[in-house]
């Protein structure tokens, strides 16, 4: 087996892992493949076209891309990929980039701004389309670099859902790619040489938190490889006990009928055992 077959292979087993972990494919679906032209939409349609090949149930995909109006943006690369590959498709033009500079302060993030209007489109195409989900590329780093922001900047431990019921009721948002590293997606976009259109509009932008953060997950990988993943799996293992949220506590309180600061993964008898050991190692002795 090569490398780009061990890729593809790790990325399909993620990806199918996600979508039987949150259920993000059912049978009869029609799903709505949002590819902007960067490499984890173009693998994200590529695995779910492989995936629609093998799976145990039937759904349709649709490809779409969306032209926000920026100047020069090559649209036509994204179609020929869509041709090529074989995926049935719909081209969009919704003129948001004259939007975004108007709403936006010079030498401000557009960011927030432009993939608010972009969800509003698609979400709205969607519903034109007959599609009853939506599947979006971010990925595992997107997650973990998401739960950072939103801790560091806003004061809230939450991140990108897997499944999203959107407020509005029509549209469902799936991230299947929610467990996929993000550098297997792009040594494989790579090996694929699949035709990235980059961001011109806010790519260029300095000093963005995500950014910063993006920079400080890769430092801190580089001492210790497991951090990302760790994070990833913090996100999946919440203990209401250690945390503040006292609505949740709550919840955890009527939902089990136990006392909520009780930790569900120790008791005393294990901690204590645990002491005893690492006594008897000498872990207690000064050095």
């Amino acid at each position: 087996m090569n490398d780009v077959a061990r890729l593809e292979k790790r990325l399909l087993r993620a990806t199918a892992r996600a979508i039987t972990d949150f259920e993000l494919v059912g049978d009869g679906d029609r799903i709505m493949v949002a590819v902007s032209g960067g490499k984890d939409s173009y693998t994200l349609l590529h695995l779910l076209m492989r995936l629609q090949q093998r799976a145990p149930v039937r759904f349709d995909l649709l490809a779409v891309n969306l032209d926000q109006g920026q100047p020069g943006y090559p649209a036509e690369i994204v179609e020929r990929h869509f041709q090529a590959v074989g995926v049935p498709y719909r081209m969009l033009h919704r003129d948001t980039y004259s939007v975004v500079r108007r709403l936006v302060p010079e030498g401000k993030t557009t960011c927030p701004v432009c993939s608010r209007l972009r969800r509003g489109v698609l979400y709205n195409a969607a519903v034109e389309l007959g599609c009853n989900k939506i599947a979006l590329g971010h990925h595992r780093d997107d997650l973990v670099e998401t739960l950072l922001l939103s801790a560091l900047y806003s004061g809230a431990l939450k991140s990108m859902p897997p499944r999203l019921h959107a407020q509005d009721g029509r549209n469902i948002v799936v991230r299947p790619l929610c467990y996929a590293a993000e550098e297997d997606i792009a040594a494989f976009a790579t090996a694929m040489a699949f035709p990235i259109v980059p961001c011109d509009l806010c790519g260029s932008q300095p000093n963005l938190r995500r950014k910063r953060v993006k920079a400080l997950l890769a430092e801190l990988s580089a001492e210790h490889p497991a951090v990302k993943g760790n994070l990833l799996n913090a996100l999946a293992h919440v203990v209401p006990s250690h945390l503040l949220d006292r609505g949740l506590l709550r919840q955890v309180a009527a939902a089990t009928g136990r006392d909520p600061w009780i930790d569900a993964d120790e008791d005393e008898d294990a901690c204590g055992a645990e002491a005893a050991a690492l006594v008897a190692l000498g872990a207690g002795e000064r050095r």
